[in-house]
């Protein structure tokens, strides 16, 4: 088995090898002067089974081409079997036609992804779960959950949270965090009227009195948590978190959220912090990749890796 580390988040890579007691591949992914990207393997890997690690954050199509040329130089260096690892799966928010003329480029990508010649894919949380159909390559969409629940078990009494889902179509997600810890559910009904611009509706479900944990798969903007957690606390919510699969936070979401009422928001490291997100009073960073590790590390010997999840 080798590792093979892009650009995009060195730190979440090294640590990925730690877990799995494997250094990376030595590569070299570096630019021409006109910002090409050229990509060089400086180790053997013919016959071996390897994993490229890179999340297709920003600046995502840097990354996405750094991602593409390293598995077509893994294909031409004669690799057994290639996965592209990819924590964080960019343009999965563009997954279907939101109106006429418009593309459904997470399709694109996938097409991308397998004509470069990766045998399989590997990611975290996917935006829309559908996304696992854009490939013809087995696609193993991995949950954080087990990660983020650990992490609320040690710090709260799961006797006095509320598990929020910021918006209806991230219920089934709140929903199976909150029958793990065994707590009740509530929904924030929100419109949106512009894309990055969200305004709360209503609190579904009874949450006075209880610590509430906001529970998504990317906070962006960060304007739909900070909303949501002013309504919870008008409706009697003693304090609000929340807890992240992925960190884009573009603009000024982290100087918005640091000023907002959430007391803490939780981001794995899927993306990069940025020094702002490292020197944040209220967001601290939780690692999935011992979680990744093992999902590597089980499809290396071709055993289960639903079973991390059940």
């Amino acid at each position: 088995m080798k590792l093979v580390a892009g650009n995009s988040n060195r730190p979440m890579a090294e640590a990925i090898a730690a877990s799995l007691n494997t250094p990376l591949t030595k590569c070299n992914v570096r630019r021409f002067a006109d910002m090409e990207v050229f990509v060089e393997i400086e180790e053997n890997v013919r016959g071996d089974d390897v994993f490229v690690l890179q999340s297709t954050s920003f600046p995502t199509n840097d990354h996405l081409m750094e991602l593409l040329i390293i598995i077509d130089a893994l294909r031409r260096a004669s690799a057994r079997r290639v996965t592209a690892v990819i924590p964080y799966f960019g343009y999965a928010r563009q997954d279907r036609k939101p109106g006429p003329r418009t593309p459904i480029s997470a399709k694109l990508v996938a097409n991308l992804i397998e004509r470069a010649g990766a045998d399989r894919v590997m990611t975290v949380d996917l935006h829309a779960g559908q996304i696992q159909g854009f490939f013809d390559i087995p696609t193993d969409n991995l949950f954080a959950a087990p990660v983020m629940m650990r992490d609320i078990q040690d710090k709260y009494d799961c006797n006095k949270v509320v598990v929020v889902s910021p918006d209806v179509g991230g219920v089934v997600r709140a929903r199976g965090l909150a029958k793990r810890i065994n707590t009740p559910l509530a929904i924030v009904d929100k419109r949106r009227d512009r894309p990055g611009e969200s305004e709360v509706m209503n609190i579904i479900g009874d949450v006075k009195g209880h610590s509430c944990i906001l529970l998504d798969d990317i906070v962006d903007s960060g304007g739909t948590l900070c909303n949501a957690a002013d309504a919870l606390l008008a409706q009697g919510a003693t304090d609000v978190s929340a807890y992240l699969s992925h960190g884009v936070l573009s603009g000024g979401a982290v100087a918005r959220i640091t000023a907002s009422k959430i007391k803490e928001m939780v981001v794995t490291d899927s993306i990069m912090a940025t020094e702002a997100v490292r020197v944040s009073r209220n967001i601290r960073v939780l690692s999935i990749a011992p979680l990744i590790g093992e999902a590597i590390a089980r499809t290396a010997r071709e055993e289960s890796v639903s079973s991390l999840f059940h």
